[in-house]
This record gives C-alpha cells, sequence and structure tokens, in this order.
C-alpha cells in the first residue's frame, strides 16, 4: 500500500468539490423540470433567460476533469480507490456528451432561447431530459468519489 499524502488529500478534496460545483447546475435544472416543462412557450423562453452566464460553470467542469484524471493516475495502483474514481470520470464524460450531443445543439437551434422555431417543444424536451440525465451521471460520479474515499480511509486503517 502507498503512503497517503496531503497532495493525495488536496487531490481527493479538489475532485469532490470540482464534482459538487459541477453537480450544482444540473441539480438546479433536476429540481425544476417539472413546473418547467408545464409552462407555455412564452414563459418557457423568459425563464430561460435565467442561464444567461452560468457557461461559467464551465470552469467547474474543466477542474472536475483535470481532477478526476489526476486522481486516478494516483490511485492506478490501489484498485479500490481506482475503480469508483475511474467510473466517475466515465460519469462525468457521459454527462459531457449529452450536453454536447442534446443539450447545446439545442440552445443552437433556439439562440439561446431568444428565437422560437416551429419544433421549440421537441427541442425542450430535449434540453430538458439531457439536463436531467447529466445531473443523474454527476451525482453517480460524486456518489463514486464518496465511495473512493471511504474505500481509501478503509485501507489506510489496516
Amino acid at each position: 500500500m502507498r503512503r497517503h499524502t496531503f497532495g493525495y488529500d488536496v487531490l481527493f478534496f479538489a475532485a469532490i468539490l470540482a464534482t459538487l460545483l459541477a453537480l450544482a447546475p444540473s441539480l438546479a435544472h433536476l429540481v425544476e423540470m417539472p413546473r418547467k416543462m408545464t409552462l407555455s412557450r412564452d414563459a418557457y423562453f423568459t425563464v430561460q433567460q435565467v442561464y444567461a452566464g452560468w457557461d461559467v460553470f464551465g470552469i467547474a467542469i474543466l477542474a472536475q476533469f483535470v481532477a478526476l484524471v489526476f486522481l486516478a493516475w494516483r490511485s492506478f495502483h490501489e484498485y479500490y480507490v481506482f475503480r469508483p474514481v475511474l467510473l466517475a470520470l466515465v460519469l462525468m464524460l457521459l454527462a459531457q456528451g449529452m450536453f454536447w450531443l442534446f443539450t447545446f445543439p439545442a440552445n443552437m437551434a433556439t439562440a439561446n432561447w431568444m428565437q422560437a422555431p416551429a419544433d421549440w417543444d421537441d427541442l425542450r424536451h430535449i434540453w430538458e431530459y439531457s439536463h436531467a440525465a447529466g445531473a443523474v451521471c454527476q451525482l453517480l460520479a460524486l456518489c463514486c468519489l464518496i465511495s473512493a474515499l471511504f474505500a481509501r480511509v478503509r485501507a489506510a486503517g489496516r
């Protein structure tokens, strides 16, 4: 077993914090989704404007990615830590894949919800459900990191 250093602790802390920060907007979308799905077109487009500037959360996602890659690299020889960290990284990448494949194109098709194309309701469903799926992935990634931390703590006590 490798000796656990302060740097390893900081890496775990950074990965968990970045994952929490990336999870926050996803959970907000998930919680408000049921109510937003009942809004009229005009009300929906008005509400969507509150997300202007949320692209700053991209910093948290980049930090999450970097922290998870380094944590996976650091924990490679500790399979009980590595596996859940790797799964957290895969889940984070899956959430990002959903964003870029579904959410972002819906944003572009509506000029960031400033223009209502004929298929706006289909785009709303795509946007909302892709955010919901991303939130579930990010939440599961956080659970994986907590699991990895518990495994690390248990192993250190042996």
